[in-house]
This record gives structure tokens, sequence and C-alpha cells, in this order.
């Protein structure tokens, strides 16, 4: 692996089911709309961070799993 996991299980579970359910509604609920899409890119990156248990934007805060944070220079 060359990256560190910084979401914990939970959260990526939740992560999945958010993701895949956003997407969803989006293709239902918004066919065809730019907003449809743009729903659709955020629930597919959203499930897509929870299967790889890695989040850039918690990787920029110094998030790390299991509660200690990321040493600062």
């Amino acid at each position: 692996m060359i990256y560190k996991k910084n979401v914990p299980a939970w959260e990526q579970i939740l992560r999945v089911l958010a993701g895949a359910g956003i997407a969803a509604y989006a293709v239902f609920a918004l066919p065809g709309t730019p907003v449809g899409y743009g729903a659709i890119a955020a629930g597919a990156m959203l499930a897509v961070t929870g299967l790889f248990g890695w989040c850039p934007m918690c990787a920029l805060g110094g998030r790390s799993v299991g509660g200690r944070q990321a040493a600062r220079p």
C-alpha cells in the first residue's frame, strides 16, 4: 500500500452507502441536468474514498486513523 488509511472502518461503510445513495438519487431524480451530473460525481467520489479508506481532504488536515494527529512541521 502506498498510502496510509485516514478513514476509520465505520466511516468507510457510511461513505460507501451515502455515496451510492447520492449517486442513485441523482440518476433517477435529476437525469440529464448539470446538477444531477455534479451530484453523481460527488456521490462517486464519496464512495471511492470509502472504498480506499483514504480521503485527500482528511490528509490535508492531518487526520489519521486511531485519533492520532499527524506531526506538523
